[in-house]
């Protein structure tokens, strides 16, 4: 079995669609046991939140997991396959662990580092904790929270996404002037919408204008600032009147079109006006770079400013912690699987020896205590010596693609009862240890383990 993420979010899937997988999501009775009822997946932990929805699965197949979840949240959601197919990503083995302790970081948060996704994940762990979410994920989920912990405990992670709000505001001051008394548009009413309205309020705004695609969520936030809510159809009379704009929805297109701004600034009287587009992917047209009067500062510009600053370097320390601890999961993953088979053929050994010891004992009755143990000890090294090379060597090569057929292998050679690893449901803490000291493979794009797919994903089975 191996762990595979199918998931939706606000990188990959218009707001439409996102609501329609959530809204199926919270109606259905009980997902996970409909998962494990599929056959293909044998235990499952579901996290959503407002900004994504993933399926964690421990499958026995990628393609057969895969078609599982995937028509599920169809069913669930009520969208066509093929249609939310080109919006879901999927994340198989070492890329699944990856992306889960990223996601406890914070790291694929609208906001760089925000602490509330612990609690989510928390909550989603819990949700599946009896029973539903096997070993192999009880064992993920408890790592990512410690994770999630350390990451924001050893690093200054929580302090990256007002850092991206704080440098962009710079930004537009060199652009317009100090942002006392001024007006100022925030497009979006996330986190990263609640995290800007509230820095420019700091900062001596005058009036904070939020503007979102529901009115009613717009309103919700402007009246926590003191400001005022309207709908996407006010926008432009909006950035007429704004000195200041900080756009971050969760849309998959364009939201602020460049014709709009244009007749905007047209109607300003040639008055400058700042954009901070802090959207991924990008909310406003890039070509109202071109516009007179317009500054345009976007994420690229700003993640090359911070990748030198304190922030910068929170946020490579933080994905320092993933890598580490990524390499440490996977030790472990592959200890669980190899070592019954070391346990089973030790047990092997044992019992020969026990046997041939027994029968020896009954031939020679007359051997003396020390001669009797001196035989013992010696029988006891050389099977010790005879087995020290492939255990060693199994551990070793389960580093490669076909490593567990060299567990299989060894089954074979020495005869061993295919039951008895699968009978082992608690391997000797020294055991796992042993197999988890051996060498581990290097996590990241640098050693080749890279995503094993994307948005639009093809997601039948082949």
């Amino acid at each position: 079995m191996s762990v595979l993420v199918v998931g939706v979010s606000h990188r990959t899937a218009p707001v439409w669609l996102l609501e329609k997988v959530t809204v199926g999501l919270a109606g259905a009775p009980d997902v996970v046991t409909e998962l494990r009822a599929s056959g293909p997946v044998a235990a499952a932990v579901v996290l959503a939140t407002c900004n994504r929805v993933e399926v964690y699965a421990d499958s026995e197949g990628f393609h057969a997991g895969v078609d599982a979840v995937s028509d599920l949240l169809s069913r669930l959601s009520g969208v066509p396959l093929d249609e939310l197919g080109r919006h879901l990503y999927v994340h198989w083995e070492a890329q699944a662990v990856l992306h889960l302790f990223e996601v406890a970081c914070g790291l694929d948060s609208m906001v760089i580092g925000e602490a509330q996704i612990l609690g989510q994940l928390r909550r989603a762990y819990a949700a599946a904790r009896d029973g539903a979410a096997g070993p192999t994920l009880h064992e993920l989920f408890q790592k990512a929270l410690r994770v999630g912990k350390r990451a924001h405990s050893e690093t200054g992670i929580d302090q990256a996404g007002r850092s991206l709000v704080t440098v962009g505001l710079e930004r537009a001051v060199t652009a317009v002037g100090p942002l006392q008394g001024r007006t100022v548009l925030v497009v979006g009413a996330g986190s990263m919408g609640s995290l800007a309205g509230a820095t420019l309020r700091r900062a001596g705004a005058a009036e904070v204008v939020v503007a979102n695609r529901t009115a009613a969520n717009a309103e919700r936030l402007a009246a926590t600032l003191d400001g005022r809510g309207i709908g996407l159809d006010e926008l432009e009379k909006a950035l007429v009147e704004a000195d200041v704009v900080v756009s971050s929805t969760g849309a998959t297109g364009v939201v602020v079109p460049g014709d709009v701004v244009a007749r905007a600034v047209e109607a300003r009287g040639g008055r400058p006006l700042a954009i901070l587009d802090l959207a991924l992917p990008r909310d406003i047209d890039p070509a109202v770079r071109a516009l007179p009067g317009v500054t345009l500062v976007d994420l690229e510009g700003l993640q090359e400013q911070l990748a030198h600053t304190e922030a910068g370097a929170d946020v490579a320390a933080a994905r320092a912690i993933v890598t580490d601890e990524v390499r440490a999961f996977l030790a472990w993953q592959r200890a669980v699987k190899i070592a019954p088979t070391v346990v089973a053929l030790r047990s092997r050994a044992d019992e020969v020896v026990a046997a041939e010891l027994g029968r020896l004992a009954a031939r020679l009755p007359d051997l003396d205590p020390a001669e009797s143990a001196e035989v013992q000890a010696t029988v006891r090294r050389v099977v010790d010596k005879l087995l020290h090379t492939p255990t060693v060597r199994v551990k070793e090569l389960d580093e490669a693609p076909e490593g567990l057929s060299y567990a299989d292998a060894l089954r074979e050679l020495f005869g061993l009862d295919r039951a008895a690893p699968a009978a082992v449901t608690t391997v000797p803490p020294a055991a796992v240890g042993a197999v988890a000291a051996g060498p581990v493979v290097p996590v990241g794009p640098a050693a080749g383990v890279g995503a094993t797919s994307a948005a639009g994903a093809e997601v039948r089975g082949g």
